[in-house]
């Protein structure tokens, strides 16, 4: 088994890096673990202080299910991943199985601050977007996926995502095996990356 880990901030063009990879390679090979479904739950709080929860904190993440999670996948077990809602800030009742594949792809703006869950991973990538970029992407995306106010998104990114992207995300960088500017558009950087992965699947 294949271990990515894929990181970068926030609108920085991870998913869309994930997405170009899984159409590239042959279906079926490839099993995602999105780090935004092990969210803590925060059912017990009311919904006041949930929509003040910090996302781009380390301490927002179960990264012990996470890490569990990837080890039973290793050992050739399913697992249930957990379903969060960005709009309610709560896990669900329902989860979805994941089976082993011969590649998983860790992705999320905070799975290379984990230590074991880095220990863990064969190739770190982190996605790079020019800091407007990103804005720009996070604004549509908080606004059409969650529901929030520009005057919110904005507050919001001054006062938490930028702050913990120099914190906690960016510091990473330095963990990373290969670094992918301009995110989804940068094509050589993802034909680079997806060949990695076909040569270490035909080694099998």
């Amino acid at each position: 088994m294949l271990i990515i880990g894929i990181a970068g901030g926030t609108g920085s063009g991870k998913t869309t890096v994930v997405r170009k990879i899984v159409e590239r390679l042959p279906a079926g090979e490839v099993v995602l673990l999105p780090q935004d479904s092990y969210y803590k739950d925060s059912s017990h709080l009311p919904l006041e202080e949930r929509l003040e929860i910090n996302f781009d904190h380390p301490e927002s993440i179960e990264f012990d299910l996470l890490t569990k999670h990837l080890k039973e996948l290793r050992k050739g077990h399913s697992v249930e991943q957990p379903i969060y809602s960005y709009l309610t800030c709560t896990r669900a009742d329902e989860t979805i199985t994941v089976n082993p594949r011969d590649v998983v792809i860790v992705e999320g703006i905070l799975v290379l601050c984990n230590p074991e869950l880095r220990k863990m991973m064969d190739l770190k990538v982190f996605v790079d977007a020019d800091p407007d970029d990103r804005l720009i992407r996070v604004i549509n995306r908080d606004i059409v996926e969650r529901g929030r106010s520009v005057n919110k998104v904005m507050e919001r990114y001054e006062q938490t995502v930028k702050p913990m992207h120099q914190q906690f995300i960016e510091p990473t960088k330095r963990y990373a095996d290969l670094i992918i500017p301009q995110g989804g558009n940068n094509h050589i950087a993802i034909d680079i990356l997806t060949k990695y992965i076909e040569n270490n699947l035909n080694k099998k």
